[in-house]
């Protein structure tokens, strides 16, 4: 008997008995294996893309690879077209840089080719208004006999010559601000007008404008009143003017006239480290939902009844983008009815030592001399300039402030003159072209002449030539100029 023959109770198993036991126990074991191969096989099966796993795996690397291969290309394609997206707009960049430079020369074109005219014509008329004036005192007549002397005749609509000169001044004046506004507009919009920030004392700039306009107003019977401050400040000389000159022109416009005196005032508070500088009427007032609305392009406040000043609504707007540009806080206040209150912040700091005159300086409480007096008698001035009518206006209006003026188109020209040396120089800065600029040859007469005070007149706006001429202790004055600031620069330069 086998040794592996199963036993029973009763012992020993026959022979087929065994074999049957052994049968069904390899049987159930087999059962077990295939159970177990089954639920391998479901496992593997599940895991495979598909019935056939080797086969699914191929054909499934081989889906992903065409996936990726038009992933590629339409990847490269896209490429393709960013990079001739960004060709066409390094060209257009390059074609809008191009515009713009050509834009900065056709502005400079137009600040020193259509400016000089205007100049010259400015001149004219100054100088016109003041002969007519002083021959009004000379014949020891009343300050409006000049109308006897030489009569209109107002019944035919004939103005006196007074009013004529008035007139011409006040054209003359809105042909500037129209052009003045246009230029601006335009370099704000080209990007090219930076600031050039310097310490001054405010009333540098104020008393100026304080005395420029309290005439304007008086033309109209208008009052102006004005608070000084000895404070000093951190701006640019010119941007600022241009912002409280626009504040006031709108006060002179729109305050009132006639049997109800107009009043505007100018003054400065100061508010912790700034210094508010305000330009106040009492005028119509601005409603609140119109508040925003006149700081926006082509914009303008309801006009005077006599209509006599025109804009292009743009000033506002002006104001709005160079206080922002300098990062001064604006302000409108207004009470419908009874008037309104323009006003800018600057900030405020210790003063700066003076090199030399400053650009539109007047000296501190130093009243402004009178039209018809002659604050320059016996002066020597020289005047270096390539236009010839400008020079003709320079000599018609510093004549008759009793300086001795010679003009020339270069330097060089008044020295082989040997005419009397200069006591004061004006230089304009664009001279003919292949000559060194005015401020190269103010240099070159100061090395004669040391010390020799120097006004440099210009149409260019850009800092660094607003920095340069600060540098060496020039004046600088922007065209066209101005005759009352003119004046009280040269008076102090003396």
């Amino acid at each position: 008997m086998s040794p592996d023959t199963p036993l029973t109770e009763q012992g020993f198993l026959s022979e087929p008995d065994a074999q049957s036991a052994e049968l069904a126990s390899l049987k159930a074991r087999n059962r077990q294996l295939e159970k177990i191969n089954a639920a391998l096989i479901e496992r593997v099966e599940s895991s495979s893309p598909s019935p056939s796993a080797p086969y699914a795996a191929f054909e499934h690397a081989v889906l992903l690879a065409d996936q990726v291969r038009e992933r590629t290309d339409a990847l490269h394609r896209t490429l393709d077209e960013l990079g001739a997206l960004n060709r066409r707009l390094t060209a257009a960049k390059a074609a809008a840089e191009a515009a713009n430079h050509s834009k900065t020369r056709f502005l400079a074109a137009i600040s020193h080719d259509l400016l000089q005219p205007l100049n010259a014509a400015r001149l004219f008329a100054s100088a016109l208004e003041e002969q007519l004036a002083r021959l009004a005192l000379d014949a020891s007549l009343p300050g409006d006999a000049i109308s006897d002397i030489m009569p209109g005749d107002a019944s035919q609509g004939v103005s006196t010559p007074g009013e004529l000169v008035a007139r011409l001044g006040r054209s003359l004046s809105d042909v500037e601000s129209l052009l003045g506004t246009l230029v601006d507009i335009s370099r704000l919009d080209a990007g090219v007008l930076t600031a050039d920030v310097a310490v001054f004392p405010v009333r540098e700039l104020l008393d100026v404008l304080a005395e420029e306009y309290r005439q304007l107003g008086a033309a109209r019977g208008l009052e102006l009143h004005y608070v000084a401050s000895h404070l000093s400040i951190e701006s640019d000389l010119q941007l600022l003017a241009r912002v409280v000159r626009n504040f006031l022109c709108n006060a002179l416009r729109h305050v009132p006239d006639g049997s109800t005196r107009g009043r505007v005032l100018l003054g400065c508070r100061r508010r912790g480290d700034w210094l508010e500088i305000t330009v106040a009427d009492n005028g119509p007032g601005i409603a609140e939902h119109q508040r925003e609305v006149v700081f926006q392009e082509f914009r303008r406040l309801a006009p005077r009844q006599d209509n006599e000043q025109r804009g292009l609504g743009l000033g506002l707007a002006i104001v709005k983008r160079i206080t922002g540009l300098l990062e001064h806080p604006l302000s409108l206040t207004s009470t419908p009815g009874r008037g309104a209150a323009f006003a800018v912040r600057v900030p405020i700091r210790q003063p700066a030592s003076v090199v030399g005159p400053a650009a539109d300086a007047t000296s501190p409480g130093q009243p402004c001399a009178s039209p018809l007096a002659q604050p320059l008698l016996d002066t020597v001035i020289w005047v270096v300039e390539d236009d010839r009518e400008v020079c003709a206006g320079m000599q018609s209006l510093l004549g008759g402030w009793g300086a001795s003026v010679h003009c020339a188109d270069d330097a060089e020209v008044l020295l082989q003159q040997a005419v009397a040396a200069p006591q004061v120089l004006i230089v304009d800065h664009q001279l003919g072209e292949g000559q060194p600029d005015g401020l190269k040859q103010a240099q070159r007469l100061q090395q004669r002449w040391p010390g020799l005070p120097v006004v440099v007149i210009s149409a260019d706006h850009s800092a660094p030539l607003k920095a340069r001429a600060r540098a060496l202790g020039f004046g600088f004055l922007l065209k066209p100029v101005k005759p009352l600031r003119l004046r009280q620069l040269l008076v102090n330069c003396r």
